[in-house]
């Protein structure tokens, strides 16, 4: 079950405005990537879980973080089916991020009272997901609309809160134009967990990046 209920959890994603997310295969290498995220700041993690077998290890990295972070908010991403959803909440989702809009998923995560966003793309995919009590919207991927979508959405829909994921990069001049145009929070994913010219995940770079991401978002949320 959620450790965090989906009020903490938006809180926590307006407070931070960063959500670092990723997915690896082997538990040990993952525990190092949380072990750099929650050094350099970071409360919240979505596990994009893509690969075979991803719930077992998801369910292990939850434990890990129940033990190690008591304040790490874990939630899992790319979940396509409700089925999918029961089964990460049962191993301890704190919320579920989806790359579409699903009505079946909304349900069964309302059920539990744990925050779900989905990706939309329009003004009529988000508030058909906020009629279905979405509080935080996806939007994937953000490269592709650009902070001018969230400045353009919030001007008829001021309460709509917007995570934009793909597209944004841990730099000064990428996180202020997402801010600023009113993004609650911003996904970060393979350019903030950056991997060394070996192949292998650099973790101090990582923990550095997610330092000086977290400052930058508090700098222009302010």
């Amino acid at each position: 079950m959620a450790k965090f209920s989906r009020i903490q959890v938006i809180i926590a994603m307006d407070r931070t405005g960063l959500v670092p997310l990723f997915y690896h295969e082997d538990i040990e290498v993952c525990k190092k990537i949380v072990d750099a995220l929650y050094k350099g700041g970071a409360r919240l993690l979505e596990f994009t879980a893509r690969g075979d077998f991803s719930h077992e290890v998801f369910g292990k990295l939850s434990k890990y973080c129940n033990t190690q972070y008591h304040d790490m908010i874990l939630g899992v991403g790319s979940l396509t089916s409700a089925a999918e959803a029961s089964l990460f909440m049962q191993l301890g989702a704190n919320f579920v991020v989806t790359p579409a809009f699903q009505e079946e998923i909304a349900i069964t995560c309302n059920k539990k009272k744990v925050l779900w966003s989905p990706g939309c793309g329009s003004l009529t995919e988000i508030s058909k997901a906020e009629a279905f009590g979405c509080e935080v919207v996806k939007l994937f991927p953000g490269s592709v609309y650009g902070p001018e979508f969230i400045k353009a959405v919030k001007g008829p829909s001021p309460w709509t809160s917007i995570m934009p994921t793909g597209g944004v990069s841990p730099n000064e001049e990428s996180i202020k134009s997402w801010i600023e145009a009113g993004a609650v929070c911003l996904g970060m994913g393979s350019k903030l967990i950056l991997k060394n010219s070996e192949g292998e995940y650099d973790y101090e770079r990582i923990q550095d990046l997610t330092e000086k991401s977290l400052e930058w978002i508090k700098k222009y949320k302010s």
